[in-house]
């Protein structure tokens, strides 16, 4: 059984969220972002019980309404007759599922042989009229994100194979949780979500204990914890039903959709989604509030709610609205002619007075969903000396191991930069960098069915289906098919890689005021892989060793979070970077095989520090190259005087070697460019 929703401490914002979609499905979904073990899964679990039971058609497996059948519903067409009743579902979507188990599996074999449509539904049919719950939203794989974007956009999911289609209804409320670290959204999947607030677990000593009370008293004995709380679950759950029936009664007068047309304008922010989503999440308020009239309260904290992740502009801009910045457009209004606003009244004294458990979930006046606001990073102009180029094994001055750290420098403005491939036919998850057989893309062959058949090449299952007619005593006019004589399409498409940063941080980079424009550079690619779908992982070196500052995540948040703060200073231990590159990509590939990775060094190729620095590089490159790893080389010197070592390390490396001039994708005429190592060279 479920912890009660009534029972979970503190985290307003989210109870507030998930209250107003089960008010209004409409507003369409939310989206709870917060840091591990912050029970947000616990909420949206919990939510469920108090939402009222649907009338579905008897025998139906889709759920169809029973007041307004889906006529094209597969197990139509419906007659009259009782109906039943049943809870409202939460269908929980797994991060690794299939696609045919999220859309439901066709039969293909009796679909050609005997023209009959056997379709077993999946999730999408599971949460028709329900709630899809997604955990971990952000680690979706990108086909069953398309597939849940074509859902939410069309009210239905769609089969389809090779000319045999099954359409259902599928309209769902759709609920997921995420953790930042571990990477964003899709910015269409992202704006899909009607509310997004923020969650973190309280950092108040008394909150914390009753937490822990709760939910050890939980574990102990549910049943008795359940029906502790059973009173008010009761209570919460008729004051839901009262907001719903109240909901067709809200008025949202012409004052009210004046000030959210003004919020979202300038907010700047995408489309006119935000817009009806915000209104339909203020006449929400009004209703839970037990109001008709919606107020300017209402569209504030509605504002809070609905628009802090439609104002996004790149991946590494904090998620948030400006409440300043809020008040100072609404407050264009307070002019206009308007009854003053009503003090909120309804069940239990409306969303001020707590909720049934003195600490409610819309949290007070205050309590509208504020997820940190944005802060422009400020940039910092470089100060560190110019000096002259010092030798290759020799340290630069200031360049010593124990010489104190130089500030962090910002990093310059992000570019476009050139694509750089990993060389070969990859089979890695679906991305948009490297070639690779993937379950989307254009089709290339046929083979015979690994596993279940997804992907019917209709052409060569008829052509090995063929010759064998006679034999098998064909006598009407469709084919006898075998399982043998079924093909699936090979398809190409791109993949995402494991994109590796080793960024040199030694002093030799500081002292020549180059670490902002290398910033600069890494944050541009750091974007180029956000945008292509790859995972990235940061080493830095500096001083006496190399560091992992990222390991490989999803989460191009945090390597740019990483790279703001990244000290610089001592010497140059190039070898410790491409050994440390060298292992970390050794533990990746045991953990995804399939996933191939490319190597970013950002170096001017210098070394120092130790016995022969230039020498042991050169074999810690060749190390790479013998496993097959393809490269690119960021050469970062500069000055009028060259060693031409960054070359020399991308000749060894078996990759390219790029100046920060030619990273930029509009200062050259081709924009992609394939990395060559020295196997794919060796196999030409």
């Amino acid at each position: 059984m479920p912890y009660p929703f009534t029972a979970i401490v503190g985290m307003d914002d989210m109870r507030l969220g998930l209250l107003l979609n089960a008010i209004s499905p409409s507003i369409g979904g939310v989206l709870v972002r917060g840091e591990k073990g912050s029970a947000k899964s616990t909420a949206v679990r919990g939510v469920a019980a108090l939402m009222p039971a649907i009338d579905v058609v008897t025998g139906c497996r889709f759920s169809c309404d029973p007041a307004a059948p889906d006529a094209g519903c597969p197990d139509g067409p419906h007659r009259a007759g009782p109906a039943g009743t049943r809870p409202a579902r939460v269908v929980e979507l797994p991060v690794g599922a299939s696609e045919d188990r999220l859309v439901g599996a066709l039969d293909i074999e009796r679909a050609l042989s005997d023209g009959v449509k056997s379709f077993e539904p999946g999730l999408l049919a599971d949460a028709h009229r329900g709630v899809l719950y997604v955990d971990e939203v952000n680690l979706l794989h990108d086909h069953l994100v398309d597939l849940l974007l074509d859902a939410a956009a069309m009210g239905a999911s769609y089969v389809e194979r090779e000319g045999v289609s099954v359409r259902h209804a599928s309209r769902f409320l759709l609920v997921g949780t995420m953790n930042p670290e571990e990477g964003e959204l899709r910015p269409q999947l992202l704006d899909r979500f009607g509310l997004t607030v923020e969650v973190a677990a309280s950092r108040e000593t008394d909150e914390r204990v009753e937490v822990v009370r709760r939910r050890l008293a939980y574990d102990e004995d549910p049943a008795a914890f359940v029906a502790k709380w059973a009173a008010e679950e009761d209570a919460l759950r008729e004051r839901i039903a009262a907001a719903r029936a109240l909901l067709p009664d809200v008025r949202l007068g012409d004052g009210a959709l004046r000030r959210i047309a003004a919020v979202c304008a300038g907010f700047e922010v995408d489309g006119m989604r935000a817009d009806i989503v915000t209104a339909r999440t203020a006449t929400a308020l009004a209703a839970w509030a037990g109001r008709t009239d919606v107020t300017t309260e209402d569209v504030r904290r509605a504002a809070l709610l609905s628009l802090p992740h439609r104002r996004r502009r790149n991946p590494f801009d904090a998620p948030g609205l400006d409440e300043d910045k809020l008040d100072e457009i609404l407050r264009q209004f307070e002019d206009e002619d308007e009854e003053p606003d009503p003090e909120p009244e309804g069940p239990e004294g409306g969303p001020e007075d707590g909720g049934p458990d003195g600490g409610g979930p819309d949290g007070g006046p205050d309590g509208g969903g504020q997820p940190p606001q944005d802060v422009p990073r400020q940039r910092q102009e470089e100060s560190a000396p110019q000096e002259g180029s010092a030798p290759a094994a020799e340290p630069a001055p200031g360049e010593s191991d124990a010489a104190p750290e130089a500030p962090a420098v910002a990093a310059a403005e992000p570019f476009r930069t050139r694509r750089f491939d990993v060389p070969g036919l990859g089979e890695g998850a679906d991305g948009r960098r490297s070639r690779a057989l993937t379950a989307h893309g254009r089709t290339t062959g046929a083979r015979r069915p690994r596993g279940a058949l997804s992907r019917l090449h209709l052409a060569a299952t008829m052509q090995a289906a063929a010759p064998h007619q006679r034999a098998r005593g064909r006598s009407g006019p469709g084919l006898v098919i075998r399982r043998d004589d079924l093909r699936e399409a090979v398809r190409e498409g791109r993949e995402g890689n494991l994109v590796l940063f080793v960024v040199d941080a030694s002093g030799s980079m500081a002292a020549r005021k180059r670490m902002g424009a290398v910033k600069g550079a890494v944050l541009s690619l750091l974007l180029d892989a956000y945008q292509r779908r790859d995972k990235i992982g940061m080493i830095t070196f500096r001083g006496a060793e190399a560091e992992v500052a990222l390991p490989p995540t999803s989460s191009v948040e945090a390597g740019a979070a990483r790279l703001e703060k990244l000290p610089t200073g001592g010497r140059t231990p190039l070898a410790a970077g491409l050994l440390q590159a060298h292992e970390v990509l050794r533990v990746e590939r045991m953990r995804d095989p399939s996933r191939r990775p490319l190597l970013v060094v950002v170096t001017d190729g210098r070394a120092t520090g130790g016995p022969e620095p230039l020498p042991r590089a050169q074999r810690a490159a060749g190390l790479l190259a013998a496993g097959g790893t393809a490269s690119v080389v960021v050469d970062c010197e500069s000055g009028p005087v060259r060693l031409g070592l960054a070359a020399e390390l991308g000749r060894t490396l078996g990759g390219p070697v790029v100046t920060l001039d030619e990273l930029r994708a509009d200062n050259v005429s081709a924009l992609v460019k394939t990395v060559r190592n020295s196997n794919s060279r060796r196999a030409a």
